[in-house]
């Protein structure tokens, strides 16, 4: 039975919308992750009226999906350095906390650990955001802008780009 020219138009047509909806392309991301600053937003205390800790949030992206540590692994995958702008300089600096209980000041860590976020199925391609709220007030200085540097690596120890965030004013 042969079909007439519209029945052919008719079954190409749905053919087309199949093949254009019905199949989603995988993401072509490169393995080693990719990151992108999105936002910091601070965040003030009520209680002492002081801009003490703010969330950075990036995007990224990562070809193999391979981001994220076990609960065993006791490495750290999100680096996170805290620099102050110093008289004009940008100078590295290791914050510290006052433990009133032994009485001693301990530094601040801003590394942080992304848990396992590889996806289930064949396409291990994944892409989304991080936010993480870090300490932003360094009661010892009298310097008051600061900026964060932050890369990611993923668990074959690819190293993402390195972003660097504009300058924050905790003012």
């Amino acid at each position: 039975m042969a079909m007439n020219r519209s029945e052919v138009q008719s079954a190409v047509m749905i053919i087309l919308i199949l093949l254009l909806f019905g199949c989603k392309k995988a993401e072509d991301y490169p393995v080693e992750p990719v990151i992108v600053f999105e936002e910091f937003l601070k965040i003030l205390d009520p209680y002492t009226g002081v801009y003490e800790r703010g969330v950075l949030k990036i995007s990224f992206t990562d070809g193999d999906g391979d981001i994220g540590l076990t609960q065993s692994d006791t490495s750290e995958n999100f680096i996170i350095t805290y620099l102050e702008i110093q008289n004009g300089d940008t100078v590295e600096v290791e914050l510290e906390w006052y433990d009133k209980i032994n009485d001693t000041l301990l530094p601040i860590n801003h590394n942080a650990r992304i848990p396992i976020l590889t996806p289930e199925g064949n396409n291990k391609s994944i892409k989304g955001e991080i936010a993480d709220t870090l300490f932003i007030y360094n009661f010892t200085s009298p310097f008051d802008t600061l900026l964060f540097r932050a890369y990611i690596l993923d668990r074959a120890q690819n190293r993402s780009n390195e972003i660097i965030t504009p300058l924050i004013v905790r003012k």
